[in-house]
Parts: C-alpha cells; sequence; structure tokens
C-alpha cells in the first residue's frame, strides 16, 4: 500500500515539476517576444532609406501621434516670430531673400545630427549672405517610433525661445542637435536636461523662457508643427528642399557631403556657379 502512494506521489511531483517547466518556458518566451518587438521597432526606426539620393529616418507609416502628455487640452498659444498661413514655420535669414530652403528636422533625429556637424554651418552662413532664406518644416514622429516625448518636449522649447526671437531659436536649435542624447534614450523628455541645454545659449534662458519650458506652455503649437510635417508629404528627416526640389545631403556610404559640396550644390541651385 505505501509503495503504491509513494509512487502516485513521485508521479505527482515529476508532472508538477513539468508543468513548472513549462510555465518558465512560457514565460521566457513571452520576455523573448517583448525584446523581440522592441528590436523590430528600433530597427524600423534606426534604418536608413534613400531619399533622393540622400539618407534619413524613415516615418513610421503606424501613424505620427506625439505624446500623451503633450498637452493637448490646453489652449494653443503661438510664439511671436512665427511664419506661414498656420504659424507652424520657423523662417531664418533675409525676408526678401531670392531663394528658399524647406528645411525637415526632428530634435531626436541622429541622422539630422549627423548632418548638422557636417554642414550645419555652412548652411547658416549662405543664409546669414542672402544666398537663401531657410524654413524650418519640424517633426516629432520618433516619438511615437521609439516612445517617450524627447521630440515634442524639445519642440516646445525652441517654441519658448522663438517667442523671444529667431537668433534665440536659431542658436537654440544648434546647441540642441550639439548635445542630443542617444534617440534611445529620451533624453530630450526632460524639462531638466532642455533647460540645461538652453543653459549654453547667452541671454536665452530668461524667466520667461524657464516658466513656459516648465508649463509646456507651446506644447500644442508644437503638436501643430508636428501636424503640419505630417501632412507634408516628405518622408524622412533630414529633408532639404531648395526652392522646392530636394537636395542630396548624402553620399552613397551614407555620409554627410562636404562643406564645399553642399556649397557647390546650393550654386547650381541657385544659378550663381
Amino acid at each position: 500500500m505505501s509503495s503504491k502512494s509513494n509512487g502516485k506521489q513521485t508521479y505527482d511531483q515529476k508532472s508538477a515539476a513539468r508543468r513548472e517547466r513549462l510555465a518558465e518556458a512560457r514565460a521566457r518566451e513571452v520576455r523573448a517576444e517583448k525584446i523581440r518587438r522592441r528590436v523590430v521597432i528600433g530597427a524600423s526606426v534606426a534604418v536608413v532609406v534613400a531619399l533622393a539620393g540622400g539618407v534619413a529616418i524613415a516615418v513610421n507609416s503606424g501613424g505620427h501621434s506625439t505624446s500623451a502628455s503633450s498637452g493637448s487640452n490646453a489652449p494653443l498659444v503661438v510664439p511671436a516670430n512665427t511664419s506661414g498661413t498656420d504659424g507652424t514655420v520657423v523662417t531664418y535669414g533675409k525676408a526678401d531673400a531670392a531663394h528658399t530652403l524647406d528645411v525637415y528636422e526632428d530634435f531626436r533625429c541622429p541622422i539630422c545630427k549627423k548632418f548638422e556637424t557636417t554642414d550645419g554651418q555652412t548652411v547658416q552662413q549662405l543664409a546669414d549672405s542672402g544666398t537663401y532664406k531657410i524654413q524650418y518644416h519640424m517633426a516629432a514622429f520618433l516619438d511615437n517610433n521609439l516612445g517617450g516625448k524627447g521630440s515634442i518636449t524639445a519642440l516646445a522649447a525652441a517654441g519658448a525661445a522663438l517667442n523671444q526671437s529667431v537668433d534665440d531659436f536659431k542658436k537654440f536649435h544648434d546647441e540642441l542637435y550639439a548635445n542630443q542624447p542617444s534617440e534611445e534614450t529620451d533624453g530630450y523628455g526632460s524639462v531638466n536636461t532642455i533647460l540645461d541645454v538652453a543653459a549654453k545659449v547667452p541671454g536665452l534662458k530668461t524667466d520667461a523662457f524657464v516658466k513656459a519650458v516648465q508649463d509646456g506652455t507651446y506644447l500644442p503649437w508644437a503638436e501643430k508643427v508636428a501636424a503640419a510635417f505630417n501632412s507634408s508629404g516628405v518622408q524622412g528627416t533630414p529633408t532639404m528642399k531648395l526652392d522646392g526640389k530636394a537636395l542630396t545631403l548624402f553620399d552613397n556610404a551614407g555620409n554627410p557631403i562636404t562643406a564645399d559640396q553642399y556649397t557647390a550644390l546650393i550654386q547650381q541651385g541657385t544659378g550663381t556657379k
């Protein structure tokens, strides 16, 4: 009798152990699937696509919504110094310049930073000289693709800078790229990080600027700007168009063209070469 009972006990123990192993295996598979999904999402964003012979971060076709915490219910406050019929464009340079350079960017985009590091100073110099005016069209789709709110938070802070002056916007724009954290960390989702970058621009960090950034005053405007980008038909960042014609910003190896090559491209496009 006792022998039969011990046999049954052993069988039950083995069954329980088998069920436990299966449960652990299922749990591991669930964790692995979550990791695979994150990898796929990351890959879908990190992949570079050819765009008019250039390189860009691809816009995720699954949607372009920004962060749920981006202040959609707050009143719309449009910064001073905006341009465009709906106040979603930022124009830098001489308003009467004969040519227009449309620039499409996302502050969280690492390839935008890559181009900015190589050619940003030349892009500005040609605007300062009157060769063209720059019209900035800013995006925030990386928040949707990667999660977080770094793009929209940085864009809203740029709105606070723009409210002070176009020059403050441009200087802050440059510092945001110079100090850009990895897009995967969502570093610009932190207001404190944004304010640390703002401190690098002399005169920018006024009490009004700090309050606007902390209160998210320009978040609804930033959402409107991002929505305008989503409706533009542009498929990736960075994209630049000179008088409506897309420019080739990267070589076949995925490297930004040199400053001299960029200048030559502009000269050819404006007929000044």
